[in-house]
């Protein structure tokens, strides 16, 4: 009776884990197709739509190594339930926010709450499923819920924005939450390290101060890089990133392994999610924007574009077991497929045509669909088996430290040119083309 029970119970814990991810990208893309009404109703300033958009990912990029390590050693059943509680509660206040400090501080809680269900949800994946075939096609359901998340985000937010308002989205989500919340409570069984480490507090303290002022210095960078509040939050990252380093390198039990910086698996899922973010999710933050604004779409028109490339992604990474590839040769053709992708873009200008522009998108939603599978498979396989929800928080970082370093040069390269689009994925493409090549080196070694 156990074994035909022991693999219903494997199916119910993934469906569940899988949920997290659906919610958190379809969160951490809503902004993108109502920027502009947002920033109406907000009363933003010159730096409020940068906030907007940027401060999920500031509160992702701080906290993700931290709910990692949390989830390892004190339960990853109860950092998730955590997490989502949290994420409806920011949620509700995004919903009502009166003004954009408001809203933006809502938005760095709901990035602090996603990174404890990403971190979480992806080492519950790593626990419940062993290495080998089946655990490439749990991470490969799993990544596709990043791609269907990213298209469901837009096409809710736009699609409410036209019948009701851009706020009611958030309201949505919140619902969304709490159901997550009873639900995992009720389907998972709690999993955590046999021997959990003592609670690094030096470690959590710099590496969250640290990542937090290097994100907001890119993100104010974004309206003039030699400005003093720039600067400052630069000095203040690398010292106390640094100071991070130093401290873990001391101590016997650390936040992180310095030593998994030795394994070439290690380094190419997080070199891997660090360009992924920074080429990838950095273009695809401003396309919406920028396709309304060069086109005269509605939010709901540009969704539906946007989807070209999402839900592509998503099939993509389901099928991408049968591609018959190591993880890391998959990820490496998953970044060339799209640099092809937005290459297929230049030239295009700000004389945006729309066939060229699907076209792209179907190529790279392709290839992103192939990242997403592989990179989420790297992250469990890079680690020890006690430490994968660690190993997610350092993987997950890598993307969305990278995401705010690629949207800041995207928002340099708009500001100073205007929104060309050609120009702007010209930049992305070349970057994207340059971590395919040094990706499939390491692959092939």
């Amino acid at each position: 009776m156990s074994s035909m029970i022991e693999p219903t119970v494997r199916r119910g814990t993934l469906a569940v884990a899988s949920s997290a991810p659906l919610l958190v990208l379809t969160n951490f893309t809503v902004p993108m197709v109502t920027l502009p009404q947002a920033t109406r109703s907000l009363g933003a300033g010159p730096t409020g739509p940068v906030w907007i958009l940027g401060g999920i990912s500031l509160g992702l990029s701080a906290v993700l190594l931290v709910s990692g390590g949390l989830a390892d050693d004190y339960g990853r059943k109860r950092v998730l339930v955590a997490g989502a509680g949290v994420l409806a509660a920011a949620s509700v206040v995004a919903a009502v926010s009166p003004v954009v400090a408001v809203f933006v501080l809502a938005r760095v809680v709901q990035g602090g709450a996603s990174a404890a269900m990403l971190a979480a949800s992806l080492g519950i994946v790593g626990h419940a499923v062993p290495s080998g075939a089946a655990r490439i096609r749990a991470t490969g359901r799993y990544g596709a819920m990043i791609g269907l998340g990213t298209a469901l985000g837009p096409l809710l937010s736009g699609a409410l924005a036209a019948m009701a308002s851009w706020r009611a989205v958030y309201w949505l989500l919140a619902g969304g939450a709490l159901v997550l919340v009873v639900v995992s409570a009720r389907v998972l069984e709690e999993s955590r390290a046999a021997t959990p480490r003592r609670f690094d507090v030096p470690g959590v303290v710099l590496l969250t101060l640290g990542v937090a002022a290097l994100v907001a210095g890119v993100t104010e960078g974004r309206s003039g890089w030699g400005r003093p509040v720039v600067l400052v939050a630069f000095a203040a990252g690398a010292v106390l990133v640094c100071a991070f380093v130093a401290v873990q390198r001391r101590r016997a039990e650390p936040l992180l392994d310095l030593e998994l910086f030795r394994r070439p698996v290690f380094l190419v899922a997080t070199g891997g999610a660090l360009v992924v973010g920074a080429a990838v999710v950095g273009l695809l933050s401003y396309l919406p924007s920028v396709l309304q604004t060069g086109q005269g779409l509605t939010p709901l028109q540009a969704a539906l574009l946007f989807c070209v490339w999402s839900g592509l992604s998503f099939v993509s990474s389901l099928l991408a077991r049968h591609v018959r590839l190591g993880a890391a040769a998959r990820l490496a053709l998953g970044l060339g497929l799209s640099a092809t992708g937005f290459a297929g873009l230049l030239g295009v200008g700000s004389a945006l045509s729309l066939p060229p522009v699907v076209a792209g998108l179907a190529v790279s939603g392709v290839g992103a669909g192939l990242i997403n599978s592989s990179i989420t498979h790297l992250a469990i396989e890079s680690v020890p088996a006690h430490r994968v929800s660690m190993g997610s928080g350092a993987n997950n970082t890598a993307r969305y430290v990278g995401s705010s370093l690629g949207a800041a040069g995207i928002a340099a390269v708009i500001g100073g040119l205007g929104p060309d689009l050609g120009t702007t994925v010209a930049v992305v493409a070349c970057m994207v083309l340059t971590a395919g090549t040094a990706v499939a080196a390491l692959a092939t070694r």
